[in-house]
């Protein structure tokens, strides 16, 4: 992480994580010389989506994500932030109700209010104009489970390892931030980081099965 902002790389090392958000589903209006308001889901709940895929020896190991729909419940979200790059100038706070966050069966909804400084308006206008394309949301796992599920592809032999993570609680919603890049770096490098983990998790039992059946075919064998 080397190219990492000291102050996103010690953020991470704390155990923060980050993903991205699409803005195409964010709702924008401007009323007035006032308000710029943009509005969407930071988060939806019990969709998966793709964070790691790593083929090695004819295998194919996939680490897929959800956010169970009661993640945020006991959530510390006291004093949520909007920022840029997840660092610098405050856009938007949950404490002076510039910024809104509230949950429902589809996801986390948040509503943040731009039109109150001249570079929450510039931000606005580099989100309607697309600009700014994407978001990212800074947040600490408390607790999630995963499942597991093996195939085979008959006809190549590749075995395809697919590990669900599903994020059962949050403990702490630290910020919303726009992004700069399409790909967050922070996003990029926490969803790795948790995927390389898995992937090795699976690489070590997946080789201890392999051993324990040679070990049995040997016996079996004799």
């Amino acid at each position: 992480m080397s190219n990492m902002p000291k102050d996103i790389d010690s953020k991470m090392n704390e155990g923060r994580q980050y993903r991205d958000i699409d803005l195409s589903t964010f709702e924008r209006r401007a009323e007035g010389d006032k308000e710029r308001i943009v509005s969407g889901y930071a988060a939806t709940f019990n969709q998966p989506y793709e964070l790691y895929r790593w083929a090695y020896d004819g295998n194919v190991y996939i680490v897929t994500e959800q956010i169970d729909v009661h993640a945020f419940d006991d959530a510390d979200m006291s004093d949520v932030i909007m920022q840029y790059n997840h660092q610098g100038r405050v856009f938007a706070r949950l404490s002076n109700k510039t910024l809104e966050l509230s949950t429902d069966g589809h996801g986390l909804h948040m509503r943040a209010d731009l039109g109150g400084t001249e570079i929450g308006r510039q931000l606005y206008e580099e989100i309607e104009g697309g600009y700014t394309t994407k978001m990212s949301f800074g947040f600490r796992v408390g607790q999630d489970k995963r499942e597991e599920k093996t195939e085979r592809n008959e006809e190549t032999g590749t075995r395809v390892t697919t590990v669900l993570r599903t994020i059962t609680k949050i403990t702490k919603l630290y910020d919303v931030s726009a992004v700069s890049l399409p790909a967050n770096d922070a996003t990029s490098i926490s969803a790795r980081n948790f995927g390389e983990g898995v992937v090795a998790e699976i690489m070590e039992e997946f080789q201890k099965r392999e051993t324990h059946k040679r070990k049995i075919k040997l016996l079996l064998e004799v």
